[in-house]
C-alpha cells in the first residue's frame, strides 16, 4: 500500500500590480490590526503593573473586574489571530502589527523576494530579499508597461 501524500499548496507569487490592486482590502485589515495591536498592548501593560503579587489585597469587585479585562484581552487575541489569518489566506505575511508592515511573496529575475508596503504608503512599491527584511528594502522597479 502506497502512502498518500497531500500535493502541497503551491505560494501565491505578486507581481507589483496585483499585490497594488489588494491594497484596499489589506488596508483596511492592517489597520484594524494597528488599532487592536496598540490597544492590547496598552491593557496588556496595564494588567502586567497590576502584577500577581499586588492582586492578593485587591477588593472583590476590583478582581471581577481584572478578571473581565483578561477575557476582554483573550477575545481581542482571538481577533487578531482572525486578522492575521485573513492576511494569511490572501498569500500575505504580516510583519510587523504596530507599523502595518506587511509582505507579499514575489519573484523578481527568477528569485523569490517580498514586495514591501507599511501602512501609510500610497502603494507598493518597494522589494527586499527573503532574509533581507525592512532595513533591506529597495525601490520598486517596474519597467514601462509591464506590471
Amino acid at each position: 500500500m502506497k502512502a498518500s501524500r497531500k500535493p502541497r499548496k503551491k505560494k501565491k507569487l505578486f507581481t507589483p500590480a496585483e499585490a497594488n490592486a489588494a491594497l484596499p482590502l489589506v488596508t483596511a485589515i492592517v489597520q484594524d490590526i494597528a488599532a487592536l495591536a496598540k490597544s492590547l498592548h496598552e491593557r496588556q501593560e496595564r494588567l502586567a503593573r497590576l502584577g500577581p503579587s499586588n492582586r492578593g489585597g485587591l477588593s472583590e469587585a476590583y478582581r471581577e473586574e481584572l478578571q473581565q479585562v483578561q477575557t476582554e484581552l483573550e477575545r481581542d487575541d482571538d481577533r487578531m489571530r482572525e486578522y492575521i489569518q485573513e492576511l494569511s489566506d490572501l498569500g500575505i505575511e504580516l510583519k510587523d502589527p504596530f507599523t502595518g508592515l506587511i509582505d507579499f511573496p514575489a519573484s523578481i529575475n527568477g528569485r523569490d523576494v517580498y514586495l514591501c508596503w507599511r501602512m501609510g504608503e500610497a502603494e507598493v512599491a518597494y522589494w527586499h530579499e527573503l532574509e533581507a527584511g525592512f532595513a533591506g528594502r529597495q525601490k520598486l522597479k517596474v519597467p514601462a508597461g509591464s506590471n
